[in-house]
């Protein structure tokens, strides 16, 4: 996709597409747009690599945002330029500078630790970083829905027949919320297959969304309505979708293609 082919035009970019948004870790924006805090690399030479972050600034006296790449090397900063970007919101903008970024070579992942025997840099993360609750994308998304005035359950059961446990639950309005991993439950956008192993992970991740549609399927049938997101989205948007299913009360299906 040509990111700079669709200009802003009509009126300028809202602060919503390009600011930093209070509250939110840069780093932890950085390493979710980036898809892994191991591919923000900008290789030196000699083996050396810097952590690099993308900057979003307004063009001088333009309708449109344009994406930097900053890095440190030797006590300074360097800066290079990626490309422009349109997107509504400051988290997509990001991960669409994150994109052109690596399809140009600006960055790439650093190689492993000898000792690793992972298979690449995105599986070692994964499996470090695993874990079945309190994830980083589950807080700051239960952190919006408290401050929205809603509350909820969290990492519970929400049919009494299974064990299929929903990360965040409100009974009341029978709305079971899951934030599904990239890795694991095989997103489109971000899963990177294994090299190592393939067919075994293979077949454990689509176990993993044969098991997600069956979950979906027995929650709607009691009349619970089920909305899944992604790790990667923006826990804004997320928020807002969930909090307009709460609070209509009506039974919503989640419209992943996947599901």
């Amino acid at each position: 996709m040509n990111l700079s082919s669709r200009a802003w035009k009509a009126a300028w970019p809202t602060a919503r597409a390009y600011k930093p948004r209070r509250g939110v870790k840069p780093s932890a924006e950085q390493d979710r747009a980036a898809g892994g805090h191991h591919r923000r690399a900008v290789a030196l030479g000699d083996g050396r690599f810097a952590r690099a972050s993308v900057s979003l600034r307004l063009a001088k006296g333009q309708r449109r945002i344009r994406a930097y790449l900053r890095w440190s090397e030797g006590g300074k900063t360097e800066e290079r330029y990626i490309g422009e970007v349109d997107q509504a919101t400051r988290s997509r903008n990001l991960a669409d500078a994150w994109r052109l970024a690596l399809d140009r070579g600006l960055v790439g992942e650093e190689p492993l630790p000898p000792q690793s025997k992972a298979s690449s840099r995105s599986a070692r993360a994964v499996m470090r970083a695993n874990r079945r609750r309190d994830t980083g994308p589950e807080i700051a998304l239960r952190s919006l829905l408290h401050k929205a005035g809603l509350r909820y359950r969290v990492d519970v059961c929400p049919l009494g027949t299974t064990r299929r446990r929903a990360d965040i639950v409100f009974p009341r309005k029978r709305v079971a919320v899951f934030v599904d991993g990239c890795f694991w439950h095989g997103c489109p956008e971000h899963l990177r297959a294994a090299r190592a192993n393939a067919d075994a992970w293979a077949a454990k991740l689509e176990g993993n969304r044969v098991r997600d549609a069956e979950t979906n399927r027995l929650l709607r049938d009691a009349g619970w309505s089920v909305i899944r997101v992604w790790e990667h989205e923006d826990p804004a948007d997320a928020a807002e979708r969930i909090s307009r299913v709460v609070r209509a009360g009506e039974t919503f299906e989640s419209d992943r293609a996947s599901e």
